[in-house]
């Protein structure tokens, strides 16, 4: 029995051969190329690293890069320690990795953000990034890894710095690198007074509404404890106001919303 198809194909001179009847042919996939290429027959030149796999050659690099020092000084008036910066790391690293034939790439990178203040009340931008590494070793192999990375900008550039951040703890993490300070163990230091934080500064988490019911409340134990309970401060619609009469104003209003 033809079908009204069958007809109209015949009468213009078609012949379909495939029925209603008959299966659809099965689906197959693509090709997908593998991530590491076939270097099965590569004869490496003279100036080409060891082809060894990626764990390999890592390792090669993390016995190359005897130290970083902490050479660079952060002061901002509140707080002061040494540090290890970004360039200080990715010029240690940089050609160690050429020598060894290890790539570092930035696979996938997640970014969130958050408008804030500075303690002086300046506009700025909070960018937090969890990025997805691939170290490539010569051979095209493959070592996934993830770092995160923090950094605050007033302009454009806060997703730039939390990048280089997470950078840095890739390198200084993964590859177990030291300082070559002495060890913290070999002296001791008397304990003095702690120094009293300024209740300028907590005006950003006061203001905060992530903070907590139960942080406001240790907020104003410290305030307290440190003789700052009456200390003017600019509160969040610029006027004065003691900031621990803010605390508490804060807290209430958040309460009284529903706020944890």
């Amino acid at each position: 029995m033809t079908t009204l198809a069958d007809r109209a194909a015949a009468a213009a001179g078609r012949t379909d051969t495939t029925t209603s009847d008959e299966a659809a042919p099965a689906y197959e996939p693509p090709t997908v190329t593998a991530l590491a290429p076939d270097l099965s027959a590569y004869e490496p030149g003279p100036d080409d690293p060891p082809m060894v796999p990626v764990h390999m050659a890592w390792l090669r690099v993390r016995k190359d890069i005897r130290s970083i020092e902490k050479g660079e000084e952060y002061n901002d008036g509140y707080s002061r320690y040494n540090f290890r910066g970004v360039d200080a790391t990715v010029t240690a690293f940089a050609p160690v990795t050429l020598r060894h034939g290890v790539n570092v790439i930035p696979r996938q990178v997640d970014a969130t953000y958050r408008d804030t203040k500075t303690a002086k009340g300046k506009a700025t931008r909070e960018c937090t990034v969890s990025v997805t590494w691939h170290i490539i070793g010569p051979m095209g192999d493959v070592i996934v890894a993830q770092s995160q990375g923090e950094a605050l900008d007033s302009g454009d550039k806060g997703t730039a710095k939390a990048q280089s951040v997470a950078l840095r703890v890739l390198l200084l993490n993964g590859g177990l690198v030291p300082t070559g300070d002495p060890d913290p163990g070999s002296s001791t230091i008397d304990r003095g007074e702690a120094n009293v934080r300024s209740a300028v500064s907590y005006l950003d988490e006061i203001t905060d509404p992530q903070t907590s019911a139960g942080r406001l409340r240790q907020i104003h134990h410290e305030l307290k404890q440190s003789q700052q309970l009456g200390a003017l401060v600019t509160n969040e619609v610029g006027n004065e106001e003691a900031v621990g009469d803010m605390v508490v104003r804060i807290g209430k209003e958040r309460a009284a919303g529903g706020g944890q």
